[in-house]
């Protein structure tokens, strides 16, 4: 989804359907035209009032026997603040800027996109930006714009999101995705002779700990964006069908392309999914991400990519031992700033003080008035979230300008 900073309020209008064909429409038409959206219209409200109660109560004892925090415990010591780099520090944020220039690089036996933003700086130290769950590498057009005159960045679609394929076998578990982002870091770190800034939002946050944990050689600083972790918090709003897409079959079904709406209806439900203010996000980003939306309809494996991935992430909640998320947070040596949006309709920002207190050397940044999305709801805000942390980590930005 491409979408960018806020710059102007704007509320679209929308033509209405009509269907000048009935009359000549198949039986297979007439199905998939009437009875199946009339279906999705009881199915629906029914999934939300019985299968998500049902689901929540089935997995919350599974969550509370895995989980060292169950979403429950309060952490056992406060979160350190995170301090902000001064805002004229900063180059002026472009609210038009275009999405930054694709190129294919050979990674783990596939073709990744990639959209690179370099650096005007000869001593920039590479970034490596991972969207999370039905995100795309556009999702840091701006923030990259913004660090470009200290990292020089590179934002990855995921295998099987944006403009990047399937992976071989179709495997979508985080572990598989993280192979996928180390298998990039390693090709940074041989080109750039060191280590690279890593930044991860939602699903890209759980894919960032889980190889910052992994292979701390390839992260010189670790980022999370409200990063998808184990919570038994019920999900808010439309999110709250997202138990049902769990469900082998059903999922597939409520995700295939009809009755799903327009792709401008999809893209305002996303924005107001993510963000905070949705109204403030100005109608040349939403036009952009209804056409991401239409480009991923035309690729046969874009709802098995969301939703093996979606299932993927939440069995990586239920693993033991050392290789549980809140553990692997603990086996994480890279210095940390937590980012979260107070609004966050995704992810409980409750957990944020768990997530910072779980990672030994991390801060913490609550964003006020902010929603899931920070990187885009308020680029600035986390962009100098960023920039205080090359700073604790003495990677290339002047102390001097920092504040707490």
């Amino acid at each position: 989804m491409m979408l960018s900073a806020p710059a102007a309020a704007g509320r679209g209008t929308f033509e209405p359907m009509t269907d000048s064909t009935t009359r000549s429409r198949t039986a297979g038409d007439w199905l998939t035209g009437r009875i199946v959206p009339a279906a999705r219209r009881v199915i629906v409200p029914a999934a939300r009032r019985v299968i998500v109660p049902v689901a929540r109560r089935a997995f919350t004892p599974l969550v509370r026997a895995v989980s060292p925090y169950g979403g429950l415990l309060p952490p056992s010591r406060p979160a350190r603040v995170a301090r902000l780099a001064s805002a004229p520090a900063l180059p002026e944020l472009n609210p038009h800027i275009s999405p930054w220039p694709a190129e294919r690089v050979e990674v783990c036996g596939m073709a990744l996109n990639v959209r690179r933003t370099p650096s005007s700086s000869p001593a920039a130290r590479p970034a490596l930006y991972v969207h999370g769950l039905g995100g795309a590498s556009t999702n840091f057009t701006d923030l990259a714009d913004v660090l470009s005159p200290w990292l020089d960045g590179h934002a990855v679609d995921l295998p099987g999101f944006g403009d990047s394929g399937p992976p071989p076998g179709s495997d979508y578990s985080i572990a598989d995705h993280a192979r996928v982002v180390e298998g990039y870091l390693q090709l940074l770190a041989r080109d750039a002779g060191g280590p690279a800034h890593l930044v991860g939002n939602s699903m890209g946050g759980a894919i960032a700990i889980e190889v910052a944990a992994s292979r701390p050689d390839l992260v010189r600083t670790l980022t999370l964006v409200s990063p998808a972790v184990p919570d038994l918090r019920p999900p808010k709003g439309s999110a709250a069908l997202m138990p049902v897409l769990l469900i082998p079959g059903l999922g597939e079904w409520l995700l295939s392309g009809v009755g799903r709406g327009t792709p401008d209806e999809q893209a305002r439900s996303v924005v107001e999914l993510c963000f905070a203010h949705p109204e403030r996000v100005p109608e040349h980003r939403l036009a952009e991400a209804a056409a991401e939306i239409e480009a991923r309809r035309g690729q046969p494996w874009a709802d098995d990519a969301l939703v093996r991935s979606l299932r993927g992430l939440v069995r990586g909640y239920f693993a033991r031992g050392p290789r549980s998320p809140w553990q692997r947070m603990r086996q994480i040596t890279a210095p940390t700033t937590v980012v979260w949006g107070e609004l966050d309709r995704l992810v409980d920002v409750a957990n944020a003080p768990r997530v910072a207190q779980a990672i030994p050397d991390a801060t913490l940044l609550v964003l006020p008035d902010v929603g899931h999305t920070a990187q885009l709801e308020d680029p600035l805000s986390t962009a100098r979230a960023i920039l205080a942390l090359l700073e604790r980590a003495n990677d290339g930005f002047d102390g001097s300008r920092v504040e707490v």
